[in-house]
C-alpha cells in the first residue's frame, strides 16, 4: 500500500487528486494540517510519497510551495491536473431553502460568490476547510447548514448536494506533483523514452542577457518552457531564482540542451523528470 500526505483532511482536493493519480491502486493518505508541515513529514520518512498543489489557472503559482520543493531533498515524479468543482451539500432532507448558514474555506466562496449573492437568506461564515466544513456539519448534525466544498467530500461525509458547479468560473484547474524522497524516486520514474517533461531551477549572474541566452538555446534544441516563474533570493536585492517547466518530444534532445545551458547558469538543480499530464476533461 502507498502513503501519500496530503495537505487537508479526507475528502478535501488533494485527497480527490492522490486518488486520482493512483486510480486502481490501493493507497492510505496521511493528513497534514499545514504544507510545512507536510514537506517535514516527507523528509522525515522516506517511505512516504506526497502531492502538493503548484498552481492553479486562477489564483497562479503557489510561490510557498515552489520554495518548499526547493528547500526539500525530494524529487518530482509525476503530475496531475483536476479540475476544481464545488457542490453546496447539507444534512439529509435540508434544501436550499431551508438553509440559512453556509461555511467553507475563503478561497470556495469567493469562488462560488455569484451563485451564493443570488440566495439572500444565506448568512455564508468563513471555515479553515472545505472539506473539514463538510465533515463538521455530518459529525455535528448541524441543522440549516451547507457546506461548500467537492463532490467527493459530500459523498464521503453522507451529505446531500443541493446544488452541483455553483462556481463562477468553469476552467478552474489546479495542477498537483507527485513527491518522493530520492531512494524510492527511481522506481516511480517511467522509462527514459517516456519522459516528456522536467521542472528545474537556478540563477543567473546579475548580467544583461543572461535569461535571453539560456531561452535561445534551449529553443533551438526544440525544447518548450510550458511554465518560467520568477522567485526573489532573499538578501540578495533584484536577483532572482528561476522555476521553470520543460516540456521535449525528444529526451536525448532534452538533456543535451540541459549540458549546453548549465554552464551559463548557477545553483541548477533538476526537481523532477516525468511524463506530463494532459488537462482532465471533468
Amino acid at each position: 500500500m502507498k502513503r501519500v500526505t496530503i495537505q487537508g483532511i479526507a475528502g478535501c482536493f488533494h485527497d480527490a487528486a492522490a486518488r486520482r493519480y493512483f486510480a486502481g491502486e490501493n493507497i492510505e493518505t496521511v493528513e497534514c494540517e499545514t504544507f510545512p508541515d507536510m514537506f517535514e513529514r516527507l523528509d522525515s520518512d522516506a517511505s512516504l510519497l506526497g502531492i502538493v498543489a503548484i498552481e492553479n489557472t486562477i489564483a497562479g503559482s503557489l510561490l510557498t510551495n515552489h520554495e518548499l520543493l526547493r528547500r526539500s531533498n525530494l524529487r518530482v515524479v509525476g503530475e496531475t491536473k483536476m479540475r476544481i468543482s464545488h457542490v453546496l451539500c447539507a444534512l439529509p432532507g435540508e434544501t436550499v431553502d431551508t438553509v440559512t448558514e453556509v461555511n467553507s474555506h475563503p478561497m470556495a466562496l469567493m469562488q462560488c460568490d455569484q451563485y451564493l449573492r443570488r440566495q439572500r437568506h444565506f448568512n455564508i461564515v468563513e471555515k479553515n476547510d472545505t472539506a473539514g466544513s463538510a465533515r463538521d456539519i455530518a459529525r455535528d448534525r448541524l441543522l440549516h447548514h451547507a457546506a461548500v466544498c467537492g463532490k467527493y467530500a459530500a459523498e464521503l461525509y453522507g451529505l446531500d448536494i443541493l446544488a452541483e458547479g455553483i462556481e463562477t468560473n468553469k476552467r478552474n484547474f489546479t495542477r498537483f506533483l507527485i513527491l518522493a524522497d530520492p531512494l524510492v524516486a527511481g522506481e516511480m520514474v517511467p522509462r527514459a523514452e517516456l519522459i516528456d517533461k522536467s521542472s528545474v531551477e537556478f540563477t543567473l549572474p546579475h548580467n544583461r542577457g543572461a535569461l535571453a541566452k539560456v531561452l535561445t538555446i534551449l529553443s533551438f534544441y526544440d525544447i518548450n518552457l510550458s511554465k518560467i516563474q520568477s522567485l526573489p533570493i532573499v538578501g540578495r536585492e533584484w536577483e532572482y531564482r528561476f522555476y521553470v517547466d520543460l516540456t521535449f518530444d525528444s529526451y536525448v534532445r532534452y538533456r543535451q540542451a540541459i549540458d549546453a545551458v548549465r554552464p551559463l547558469m548557477n545553483d541548477f538543480k533538476i526537481l523532477g523528470e516525468y511524463v506530463e499530464c494532459q488537462n482532465p476533461v471533468d
